[in-house]
């Protein structure tokens, strides 16, 4: 499989605070990692640096084989980005954003119109296209976040915590998407839910204290034991530097 992602000892200080540390993992065409830690963890700030939102203060990463320091921009053109709270202009309707959205990544004017729709139709949108954001519900609106990331049809998808806030409903739809694009992207994607990670994603990444206390495929992980059980017993094990 295709190596889309490829970060190495990344690292990550804010000032004497080290936030990330020497985390280093892969991300193959197919592949949906699950990306999970406690809240202060580090999962925003790597997802973060792997988009190009921050520099790391050490390691380096690859995104289709492009450098994201020395390559930024030809790197970023692969990515398509969910943070947890998508940034809309909620004055717009669904379309008029998502057509700007495709001018940004540079999606060729001839092309656009049919990217687009592509993106409305995978996202659920087409029934609410020409509605304004501001009157959707925050599924509708966590939906059009994921449309804007993938209207530039990218090979990496990075979602940070999409099914946060939403209803029983807004859930399943929005994993029946993420497992659609799974099958034709590399995504990666951080939560709290454990029972997501489980049912979702064929990889596991967990972070503690910013470093990686587990990466492996879900289908290797002991069958005796739960997701939820081995994450509690990371969280539990003390850390070689509090020894």
């Amino acid at each position: 499989m295709t190596t889309l992602i490829n970060a190495k000892q990344l690292t990550r200080y804010y000032g004497k605070q080290c936030a990330v540390n020497n985390v280093s993992f892969e991300l193959k065409k197919g592949q949906i990692i699950g990306f999970l830690g406690v809240n202060g963890a580090g999962k925003t700030t790597t997802l973060q640096m792997l988009c190009g939102n921050l520099a790391p203060s050490s390691g380096a990463i690859h995104i289709n084989g492009f450098d994201m320091q020395t390559q930024a921009k030809l790197a970023k053109r692969s990515l398509g980005y969910v943070p947890d709270t998508p940034p809309l202009y909620k004055e717009l309707s669904v379309n008029e954003f998502l057509r700007y959205c495709a001018q940004l990544h540079g999606v060729p004017k001839a092309d656009i119109t049919t990217a687009v729709t592509l993106a409305e139709t995978r996202c659920g949108l087409t029934d609410v296209a020409d509605r304004l954001i501001a009157n959707l519900s925050k599924g509708y609106q966590q939906r059009i976040g994921i449309a804007q990331a993938i209207v530039h049809n990218p090979d990496v998808i990075i979602l940070d915590e999409p099914t946060v806030g939403l209803d029983p409903l807004q859930i399943i739809e929005i994993r029946h998407l993420i497992r659609e694009l799974g099958q034709e992207h590399g995504v990666i994607f951080s939560t709290h839910i454990l029972s997501e990670v489980e049912e979702l994603c064929t990889d596991v990444l967990i972070i503690r204290q910013g470093a990686c206390v587990l990466s492996a495929r879900i289908e290797e992980l002991p069958a005796e034991k739960s997701l939820e059980a081995i994450f509690i017993e990371l969280m539990q094990t003390p850390l070689a530097e509090d020894l």
